[in-house]
């Protein structure tokens, strides 16, 4: 089967996209490749990746960087189109009109998501979000398959026609123990994701400040306005920032940490979707400490992998890490809970069996 993933957002490093679907789709022997927003056609990962350029700008990306695409895919003649982004529902919908089988993967929760964009003018974000209802709503209706992350994003859509693929962590990730012991661990603390506000940048730094001195840990990823206010906050003494890095470079110093962090506020479409970051950590081996969401909370419990704290106060999530920090044992026995969780059931062997299946069913 002719396989033809496209995404205009997406970085063609993406987890989900690029290291998962596609890679996955390719083991096992389905003519795959990406089309993305790349200048030329490479090979990443294993995965063909076909490019249609970089747009100029958010309008273009919005409007003739979508033309592209849709040449591109109708020029590859493939049997089924997989599309990853909301905006690329009406190249979609054209492709359908064209006799394609087309499957559409929801990421998140995108009405909700809207409502939180800071860049978004308040006035604008309930219509935008309303038209994202809308075109979400022609998408259910008339495409092949919903893929969906999460199971409260695949409630929107017709339960016949959806498929859930969480993103799990690969079973390899959590094959084997992390032999280094958590005393001679070179990380306290780490976090690796977006930084932000909302991600809860600055109540980990404030966190942070009750560190004993010498103590630290990492926080990597992307800054998102606020890397100037991070770095003159006291709880940053304690933080060793290596900027944006690989997903060898992430495994690598999830290895040498003693806990994962993922301290989200309880924004609407955080509350209702699982985090990436806190399976990997689990993978690892690392207890957790995050956000007490419902979801969340009922994870830590079932797996017994860290604690769930009330994102805001950070005298708890102080006091977590201080006591993982004590008790190495501790340490080891809920990041070993939540490693097994992992390599049993929660990984992604399990998930891409349902895209297969769909694909299959499509055929």
């Amino acid at each position: 089967m002719k396989v033809r993933q496209l995404s205009t957002v997406h970085d063609v490093g993406d987890t989900r996209v690029t290291h998962k679907e596609c890679a996955s789709l390719v083991a096992a022997g389905y003519d795959t490749a990406l089309i993305s927003s790349v200048p030329d056609d490479v090979i990443y990962a294993g995965v063909p990746v076909l490019g249609i350029g970089r747009p100029r700008n958010r309008l273009d990306r919005m409007t003739a960087h979508q033309v592209r695409m849709l040449r591109r895919a109708l020029a590859e003649d493939a049997d089924v189109y997989h599309f990853h982004d909301p905006e690329l529902i009406p190249v979609g919908l054209l492709l359908k009109a064209r006799g394609k089988r087309v499957v559409y993967d929801v990421h998140e929760d995108v009405p909700k998501q809207i409502m939180n964009k800071f860049w978004i003018h308040p006035w604008a974000k309930a219509p935008f979000a309303a038209a994202a209802r809308g075109f979400e709503g022609l998408a259910g209706r008339f495409l092949d398959g919903i893929v969906t992350a999460t199971p409260s994003i695949a409630l929107k859509f017709p339960a016949a026609k959806t498929v859930v693929v969480q993103n799990f962590p690969e079973a390899s990730l959590a094959a084997e123990q992390n032999t280094t012991p958590f005393a001679d661990r070179g990380n306290a603390f780490v976090y690796v994701g977006g930084l932000s506000v909302q991600q809860g940048l600055f109540e980990m730094l404030q966190a942070f400040t009750r560190l004993p001195d010498g103590v630290s840990g990492v926080l990597a990823g992307k800054f998102k306005q606020t890397e100037a206010e991070a770095r003159a906050h006291p709880g940053w003494a304690h933080v060793r920032y290596p900027g944006v890095v690989d997903r060898d470079r992430v495994v690598a110093e999830l290895r040498d940490s003693v806990v994962g962090l993922v301290l989200d506020h309880p924004i609407t479409n955080y509350v209702d979707a699982y985090s990436t970051k806190m399976f990997e950590y689990m993978a690892c081996g690392l207890p957790v400490i995050c956000s007490d969401f419902p979801l969340w909370v009922d994870i830590v419990a079932e797996t017994g992998c860290g604690v769930a704290v009330d994102p805001f106060d950070t005298d708890a999530v102080a006091s977590a890490l201080l006591r993982y920090l004590d008790d190495p044992d501790l340490a080891r026995a809920h990041g070993e809970n939540g490693r097994r969780a992992i390599a049993e059931r929660l990984n992604w062997g399990v998930e891409f069996a349902k895209l297969d299946r769909l694909y299959r069913r499509l055929a």
